[in-house]
């Protein structure tokens, strides 16, 4: 059913640009314009496909595709409004949603979910509900999503007489340095790439095995109260000595191929684990890579009760709010979304994690078992995400810039960088608002 009623939006765009109201009738025949950033033709021909199913759905709504829009143009157009800006766009970086929030430049969902009688809690998990939303208020809605795990060369893992992937961080350290194969001041085989200049290897994602917390109730920095980003740091530099040195791990890396290519380092075998992506599963068997096995990353020998949390990641979906075909807009945003099917189709075609709870139960899904293994890393209800900022990833970068000074060893200080990085977040934050 269109939603014909008009909705009132409580958003307001920082341009003072945006409509406050959704008065447009989605019965008729209308088109709106759809931006994202996907690229790849497979890609393309999935979110096609989508959009001709949706079309079908709704013959009176008729929607504009444009691919391979960055973040930049998409925040240009949003800022600009006019007639040449889209009505729904998608991005992949999540980071962005407190900026898309705080400013007003994409709509408030509320009232459209719940005209649609929609429940977001009981729709989509409730990670990915976290990074769709920025204090209390949704401007978007999770499109597929991404859980990182633990990759393993299987080959080696039986050549060092291991049976089975590590579940703790200290069973994890164990196989690193026994499936490291040196050779003089070099390697001839990894057990794992600690540094963070690693694919993947960001503080981030090894700080969600801690289950930590950026941010209080007042959106003050805690880093250097939540005792797991120590915990985390402490963990990384032990392993990266156990590994031979962040000078000598640094050289090494140096030859790994490109992360997204035939020649990343999991498909080469140059390193026997490795934390990624469940699109990984689909990148090493087009590179010919078909020993990879997927398990849930370690966790604190502690939080053993945890493991098979991860950190969650997605792409993002949202309306303009310049948009004055916001409630057609809605319709497309409701479909790719909510939609089980849809959802289901994109997922499978594109080798990302499907986004509603629904879709995750669905039989009709990917059926491999090492995707499966990411299935269960965003039903765990200790999987993790990093919060929007209204500064979008900033603290972020703040943090994984000490990272980098930390392991390199021009930060000595653990605790006092921690409070650095809390002094700079806030401040960086308070510049914004």
């Amino acid at each position: 059913m269109a939603v014909t009623a008009a909705l009132s939006l409580l958003a307001s765009a920082c341009t003072g640009q945006g409509s406050t109201s959704a008065d447009d009738d989605a019965s008729k025949d209308v088109t709106i314009t759809f931006w994202h950033g996907w690229s790849a033709p497979s890609e393309l021909k999935a979110i096609n496909d989508n959009v001709d199913r949706f079309e079908t759905a709704h013959p009176n709504i008729h929607v504009k595709v444009q691919a391979n829009i960055s973040d930049d143009k998409i925040n240009q157009a949003l800022r600009a409004g006019g007639d040449r800006a889209p009505d729904v766009v998608s991005s992949f970086t999540t980071d962005n949603v407190g900026q898309f929030c705080s400013s007003g430049s994409l709509a408030d969902l509320a009232p459209f979910l719940a005209k649609s009688a929609i429940d977001p809690a009981a729709t989509f998990p409730k990670p990915m509900l976290e990074y769709t939303q920025f204090q209390g208020k949704r401007c978007t809605l999770p499109l597929l999503g991404d859980a990182y795990g633990l990759y393993y060369n299987k080959k080696a893992f039986a050549a060092a007489g291991i049976t089975a992937p590590p579940k703790t961080l200290s069973e994890f350290k164990q196989d690193a340095v026994k499936l490291t194969k040196t050779t003089g001041d070099s390697y001839s085989q990894l057990g794992f790439m600690p540094n963070f200049h690693g694919y993947e290897s960001t503080p981030g994602r090894f700080a969600a095995q801690w289950g930590v917390r950026y941010f209080d109730a007042a959106g003050r920095s805690r880093v250097a109260r939540d005792p797991g980003f120590a915990a985390m740091f402490t963990w990384q530099q032990d392993l990266v000595k156990a590994l031979g040195g962040f000078t000598k791990l640094e050289k090494y890396r140096a030859g790994f191929g490109d992360e997204f290519g035939a020649k990343n380092p999991l498909h080469t075998g140059q390193v026997a684990m490795g934390i990624d992506g469940e699109w990984r599963l689909g990148m090493a068997r087009d590179a010919g890579m078909n020993d990879l096995g997927v398990a849930p990353f370690p966790v604190p020998d502690d939080q053993a009760g945890t493991y098979g949390r991860g950190y969650l990641s997605g792409t993002i979906i949202g309306i303009a709010s310049t948009s004055a075909k916001k409630n057609a807009a809605w319709e497309l945003v409701k479909f790719m979304t909510t939609d089980t099917d849809a959802v289901v189709s994109f997922a499978n075609a594109i080798h990302n994690v499907p986004s509603t709870l629904a879709a995750l139960e669905s039989p009709r899904l990917d059926a491999d078992p090492g995707f499966r293994t990411f299935l269960g890393i965003v039903r765990h209800p200790d999987s993790t995400t990093t919060p929007s900022s209204v500064n979008g990833g900033a603290y972020q970068a703040t943090l994984q810039d000490f990272g980098y000074a930390y392991e390199s060893g021009r930060s000595k200080d653990l605790q006092a960088g921690l409070r650095g990085v809390d002094s700079q977040v806030d401040k960086d934050i308070a510049q914004v608002k």
